[in-house]
This record gives structure tokens, sequence and C-alpha cells, in this order.
């Protein structure tokens, strides 16, 4: 059962939507440096001692350019994009698998002009992200790839 006292099914909607699953935005206005993009808590399991959200940003969309101590297991699920993870910059797409280690730099971005959506698995504990420093951007725009995606993803 899920922590919220949601039923045991919850039917899928149109839109990547689900029955019994609250839209949110992606975090507080002005928080952090992020662009046009949602999140639904799909579960919540004490049990499992884990969390599966679905974010969704719109086309041009991104994530908070940031990084914590717990980790993440990502499925691309709709659409494609960009994906930041450490010091590398791939393009993603439908089904996609991405891990994300403890205190690594990571961001994702929308670039198909369409809706880009992925499932997020993390611990149901979980530390707050990190954002970079100034030093910090210097060292990762450092490298030139990471250098376009930032400038780019224009989240920082």
């Amino acid at each position: 059962m899920n922590h919220e006292g949601s039923a045991p099914f919850r039917p899928a909607q149109p839109g990547f939507r689900w029955d019994g699953v609250a839209y949110m935005p992606y975090k507080q206005e002005g928080s952090a440096p992020f662009k046009d993009i949602s999140r639904q808590v799909l579960f919540h399991e004490h049990d499992l001692n884990c969390e599966l959200r679905y974010f969704e940003m719109d086309a041009d969309g991104y994530s908070t350019l940031e990084r914590h101590e717990h980790a993440h297991a990502v499925m691309i699920l709709r659409g494609s994009g960009e994906c930041l993870v450490g010091d590398e910059v791939r393009s993603v797409k439908q089904f996609d698998l991405v891990s994300i280690p403890s205190l690594t730099w990571h961001q994702f971005r929308a670039t198909a002009g369409e809706p880009f959506g992925f499932l997020c698995m993390v611990n149901a504990l979980r530390d707050r992200p990190q954002l970079p420093t100034e030093e910090e951007l210097a060292a990762l725009r450092g490298n030139p790839v990471v250098a376009r995606f930032l400038r780019n993803s224009s989240a920082v």
C-alpha cells in the first residue's frame, strides 16, 4: 500500500497522469534554476525504502543542476533529451536507463521540441540537493562538452 494510503491499483490517465497521484510543481519557484518541469510521486514505499517519481518537462524545459548524497535510478519514459551526469553529456530517449551516483552533478534537459518525462527512483529518506558554487561551476565548464551543455541549457 502506498504511504499516502492510496488504493493498490491506480489506473493511468491520458497525458502521463495517474488516478490518485497529485500533479505538483517541481520545486518552490525561485529555490533553484529550472524551467517548465512538474513532479508526481507515484509510490512512496516505506516497506521498500524508496520513492518512485515521474518528472516531466515541457519542450526546452530542464531540471536543476544539482548533486546530493543519495543515488538515482532513472528511466526515460517519454520523449528525448540530454542528460549531464558528472563530466559526461549524453542524448537520452524513451526507455534509456541512467544511473546517477552519489554526490555527482546531474541535470536533464528536453531537446526535441516535445515533452520529456522520466521515472526516478530514490531513497524514501534522502538529503537535500546541493547547488554548485561559482568555483564548482567554473570547474564543470572546464570540460568543453559540459560547458556547451550548460550554455545551451540556460539553467545556471
